[in-house]
């Protein structure tokens, strides 16, 4: 009789420390490098994985409106890294780092550069979303509108086939734009994408000053400027995720923000001074 009792006890124990590890686990899953507690999880799926709500009505209507967003409208505290001109040689890397801290991002990709990484950008976009970001790379107010339409919608196809899903985000090179360009890119069905901070890795700043672009300028709504092609942001994105923790900001991907924060049909029109954007746009 002893020897069953204490058989009882020993299943007991057993049992109430594997429910102890399942609660354990399910409280370090719920929380990521924003420092929040995420959204539930669908079973078998990470945090990143699910950041990205796709063509939401919000979305929509700002491809209907057919003009540029370079910011959310700030109330809430998510914010968008967005990086430019993949696929590229430290493309692997910046997916790695991102899924090991499981931050969501934005990748505006190069169509040319596609074949270069097999397999590339349907991991980006399991990670948040991806964009067009023309097929070479040009200054599109520099080409006639034929041409122009041409490196927007080879890449919007491309990318659509390589990445397993809908093309409805667009970066413009450099920043690049005009009516002329706005009206290509709502006549397919992207919302251009600008951004409110720009790290200047692409115009040679070290990983400190990149760390630094990025952080001082990181608020609820923002959508900071980065490039996955250099090895210095790669270096740069451990400090820029402790600093989303120390804020209390968590990072989404680009349709995520602005369906959850969308800026005002004011704050639209106004562009980037709304978003404390001022002068030329030189990155991208």
């Amino acid at each position: 009789m002893a020897i069953v009792a204490g058989l009882v006890l020993l299943v007991l124990a057993l049992s109430h420390n594997a429910g102890s590890r399942r609660h354990a686990g399910r409280t370090s899953a719920g929380a990521h490098a924003g420092g929040t507690p995420t959204r539930r999880q669908r079973p078998g799926t990470s945090v990143a994985s699910q950041s990205s709500p796709g063509e939401s009505d919000e979305v929509r209507r700002l491809i209907a409106l057919g003009k540029p967003i370079y910011c959310a409208a700030r109330r809430g505290n998510e914010v968008a890294l967005t990086f430019d001109d993949g696929p590229g040689p430290y493309t692997r890397l910046m997916i790695a780092k991102l899924r090991k801290h499981d931050v969501p991002a934005t990748f505006f990709i190069v169509g040319r550069n596609i074949p270069l990484l097999a397999g590339a950008t349907r991991e980006e976009r399991s990670l948040g979303a991806v964009g067009d970001h023309t097929f070479t790379h040009p200054l599109l107010t520099s080409l006639g509108s034929a041409e122009a339409a041409s490196e927007i919608v080879r890449t919007q196809a491309a990318l659509a086939r390589a990445s397993g899903g809908p093309v409805f985000l667009f970066r413009p090179p450099y920043g690049g734009r005009d009516p002329r360009i706005d009206a290509i890119a709502r006549a397919h069905g992207l919302l251009q994408i600008l951004w409110t901070v720009d790290s200047a890795d692409s115009l040679g700043a070290n990983y400190a000053q990149i760390e630094h672009n990025v952080i001082s300028g990181m608020h609820g709504g923002a959508i900071i400027l980065m490039h996955e092609n250099h090895g210095q942001t790669v270096r740069a994105m451990l400090s820029i995720f402790a600093a989303l923790r120390r804020k209390h900001l968590r990072a989404v991907s680009v349709p995520q923000l602005l369906t959850d924060d969308p800026p005002s049909l004011a704050q639209v029109r106004a562009g980037g001074s709304a978003c404390g954007v001022h002068g030329a746009l030189t990155g991208g």
